[in-house]
């Protein structure tokens, strides 16, 4: 019997299937930024029962979401040359088991491998992969897909921090990071809901290099009747793979991709502190445990709203060509909100913070991987987001101990959630410069063609009108010769 021939779609389904994948990449957020996020829980009972500083107890959380984005290129590797269900599987249960050997932690150094390295390791493996597949499922509706997909972490969160409180109130930590060991591990089937798919814009590989209509006939046969041990033929599979390897990452080469890549480290050092630090300074102003707990919840569900009406906002046809401007904007909001951070010091005036702050972190995370596709294509973007995703990791390793040992020594948050805020805001404004440069540079572009027109123009004018004034001319010595001529037989 033979194999069924693999069917190439022209253009991502925007649905069917696709709706499940979004469902599992919604499970696959839930499941690594979610449970990353309520992490920061667990800080003030890791830092009583070891008795550690802020600085150092940071590193955990900073470990976990370092890891998580350092190895997101490794997860684009096995997505693309293994498959996407192999790796999120495999990346389940890494994270199941790192959550549960941190249950049996004796010192922080032993967080830092299991629940930082281990962990970490595991959801890369899940993340960009499950985030990629939603964008080869979908096109015009790729913003919406990506907003509900993407708002698993929210929705995550807002369940999550409360019950994690309670588990950690009923069963201590070593308990509740047991039960989110075995709740991890629906990663797993999260992984088999991942049927892949090939687009007519993907790479070419050697196999189906033969069937392809532009390679003649003869080509075909010479290359069919190549042994697979040739070393012709061994030559000419290097060249094809070295070919599809250089198309994968040849994004390398874009401008625009350069420049986001560069406003990401500025984004991503902004953001992280404050998933760590926002439940320890709402205790050191008065907040109650379960109110701490309950600003992570509502920056979780607000989040939601964000992913979700951005998603929706920026798929509509009036703003689709603004998604840059839109990203830059939420990311710029959200370092104003860190900005006033520090002068809301009472549960009141922090619920307002976690709504606003919320909202527009969901907002610019739904439109990272279509900002990313917009300037890089989708036959590029998993590798595209897996080095997005790794330029998060160096930010989110370095930036809470730093915010750590600013609170150290100074004995106050101000100044680490004002760093914060300037990062953020200088992320946005980099963008905006580039945006404005690139425009003005196609505005000179459009001049100089324009003049290089109207100079073409001018000149053809000139020969026409020299050309029909010199005929003209022609006629005029015909005319006064043929007179003369007549004048001259009278």
């Amino acid at each position: 019997m033979a194999a069924p021939k693999k069917v190439l779609l022209s253009s991502p389904p925007d649905g069917g299937w696709g709706w499940m994948i979004v469902v599992g990449c919604f499970l696959v957020t839930i499941c690594t930024r979610a449970v990353t996020r309520c992490i920061s829980i667990f800080f003030v009972e890791f830092q009583t029962y070891f008795a550690q500083d802020y600085a150092r107890t940071a590193w955990i959380h900073s470990i976990a979401d370092c890891a998580t984005m350092l190895c997101a290129p490794l997860g684009s590797f096995i997505s693309n040359h293994l498959s996407c269900q192999v790796g999120i599987m495999f990346g389940g249960l890494l994270a199941s088991a790192g959550l549960i050997l941190s249950s049996f932690a004796t010192s922080l150094e032993h967080l830092y491998f299991s629940l930082g390295v281990l962990t970490g390791l595991g959801f890369a493996l899940c993340y960009s992969p499950a985030i990629a597949m939603v964008g080869k499922y979908f096109n015009k509706k790729k913003a919406l897909a990506y907003g509900i997909a993407m708002s698993g972490s929210g929705i995550g969160t807002f369940i999550l921090a409360p019950v994690v409180q309670l588990l950690i109130e009923q069963f201590s930590w070593r308990g509740a990071l047991l039960i989110l060991g075995g709740f991890v591990l629906n990663l797993c089937v999260c992984g088999a809901l991942m049927r892949p798919i090939t687009l007519k814009e993907d790479h070419k590989h050697p196999p189906e290099f033969l069937e392809q209509e532009y390679v003649s006939e003869a080509q075909k046969q010479d290359l069919k009747q190549l042994s697979s041990c040739s070393p012709l033929f061994k030559a000419w599979s290097h060249e094809c793979l070295c070919c599809c390897s250089w198309q994968e990452y040849n994004f390398f080469l874009i401008s625009d991709f350069m420049v986001l890549a560069v406003s990401v480290l500025f984004m991503a050092y902004g953001c992280s502190p404050l998933f760590v630090y926002l439940v320890p300074y709402a205790l050191s102003v008065g907040v109650s445990h379960q109110q701490a707990a309950f600003l992570m919840s509502i920056l979780g569900v607000i989040d939601i709203v964000g992913n979700i009406t951005f998603g929706w906002l920026t798929d509509r046809r009036c703003l689709k060509k603004y998604r840059y401007v839109c990203y830059l904007f939420a990311v710029g909001m959200d370092g104003l909100c860190c900005l006033f951070l520090p002068v809301l010091q009472s549960f009141p005036m922090l619920v307002p913070f976690s709504f606003t702050f919320g909202y527009f972190d969901g907002a610019y995370v739904t439109l990272i991987p279509v900002v990313t596709a917009d300037v890089v294509g989708t036959a590029s973007l998993s590798s595209a987001l897996g080095v997005v995703y790794f330029l998060h990791a160096l930010p989110y390793l370095v930036s809470p101990p730093i915010a750590g040992w600013l609170v150290d020594t100074t004995s106050s948050y101000t100044a680490s959630f004002i760093l914060c805020g300037f990062s953020m805001i200088f992320s946005s404004t980099l963008l905006c410069f580039a945006r404005l440069a690139k425009k003005i540079k196609r505005t000179q572009l459009r001049s100089l063609t324009r003049d290089t027109d109207t100079k073409q123009q001018n000149w053809t004018n000139g020969t026409t009108a020299y050309s029909v004034s010199g005929d003209l001319d022609q006629k005029d010595v015909e005319i006064l010769a043929t007179e003369a001529n007549s004048y001259s037989n009278r």
